[in-house]
């Protein structure tokens, strides 16, 4: 059934489609009697404890879906038991220009530019506040991926991840700072080892004058070369790291099945889905070899099956997230997902 939905949402524009498709479930969701027989369609539980929270099951989604905390109700609906919201910026931004938004089905893949376009850290945490204030009894995990606004300079990155941070702590569950997007220019620089110190430093201090300090994670590239991953691991013992997300999407493009030459038209982007898979795992296999203590591994990167992210937690992952999967594999994921898990 999906399958014939897919091939007739893929003929329209990504963007355009992505929005019209969550609006149209959030329309479907606000019926009470509609969202009952959803949420019992899409049930799947699956209960872990991670990070000292509880999730109903170890299947999330991944930051970029939903950026400004629109449709957290429709995606709990759908059986996730995190999603990522987000990346939030201090102040709202329209992100790259159109189009920006790519469907590689060849490789069942994406490729974006989006450029982190949200409504700003004020309108998210006053839209999450609601949210909360409304659904005082949901257990769905919600973490708030933050970064900086493109006009921000490096140097001054750490102010804008202080922002996001102060504003979004009352509201998420945990936060994910996010240096790792190929598509907000100089951003992935903030990944080297002293940058990152000095981010996390300033986060860290923050969260202990807060009465409930919450989990920060690190969200990181598949690109890093050896010495880039070895600096994190390193990382992860000196300043005590909750967790690091593995992995953002890539600039590499080796290795397609697409066309070249629509390869070339389309341009600069991060690539996602089936073809980050290998190199997002063994990137999680050898950081998970390393003994980084109590640092928690999220896996991320080519999930569409069952098999895909029992893949993921044997090389080392506690949850996993996907993005790429649930618009090639619809809204019955989470729930095949975890009817593998619980086999």
């Amino acid at each position: 059934m999906y399958n014939w939905l897919r091939n007739i949402l893929f003929l329209f524009d990504p963007e355009k489609v992505h929005y019209f498709s969550m609006n149209a479930l959030r329309f479907f969701c606000s019926i009470g009697w509609v969202k009952l027989i959803l949420k019992k369609l899409f049930e799947a539980n699956h209960p872990i404890v991670c990070m000292g929270l509880q999730f109903t099951n170890p299947v999330g989604l991944g930051a970029g879906f939903d950026k400004n905390a629109a449709y957290l109700t429709a995606l709990e609906v759908l059986g996730f038991g995190f999603v990522e919201i987000g990346t939030v910026t201090p102040i709202a931004q329209d992100g790259n220009e159109k189009p920006r938004l790519f469907r590689l089905p060849k490789d069942k893949a994406l490729v974006n530019r989006m450029g982190f376009n949200n409504h700003g850290a004020d309108v998210i945490a006053n839209r999450l506040a609601k949210w909360r204030k409304r659904n005082p009894t949901s257990q769905l995990i919600i973490g708030g991926n933050i970064g900086k606004n493109k006009n921000t300079p490096n140097e001054d990155a750490w102010k804008d991840y202080e922002i996001c941070f102060d504003k979004l702590h009352p509201f998420v569950d945990y936060f994910v700072v996010n240096v790792s997007s190929p598509n907000t220019p100089g951003l992935r620089a903030l990944q080297e080892k002293d940058n990152l110190k000095i981010i996390f430093s300033i986060l860290h201090h923050q969260n202990k004058t807060k009465n409930k300090p919450k989990p920060i994670l690190l969200k990181i590239a598949p690109d890093l070369n050896q010495a880039q991953v070895d600096d994190i691991i390193s990382l992860c013992h000196e300043i005590q790291l909750d967790g690091l997300i593995v992995s953002n999407t890539t600039i590499d493009r080796g290795g397609l099945a697409t066309h070249e030459s629509f390869i070339n038209r389309i341009g600069n982007g991060g690539l996602s889905g089936l073809p980050v898979k290998n190199k997002s795992t063994q990137m999680l296999q050898y950081i998970q070899s390393q003994q980084i203590g109590n640092t928690i591994l999220i896996g991320s990167g080519g999930i569409f099956t069952g098999v895909d992210a029992q893949e993921k937690i044997e090389a080392g992952a506690a949850l996993v997230q996907v993005w790429t999967g649930f618009v090639y594999e619809g809204p019955f994921i989470v729930k095949k997902i975890i009817s593998h898990l619980n086999k």
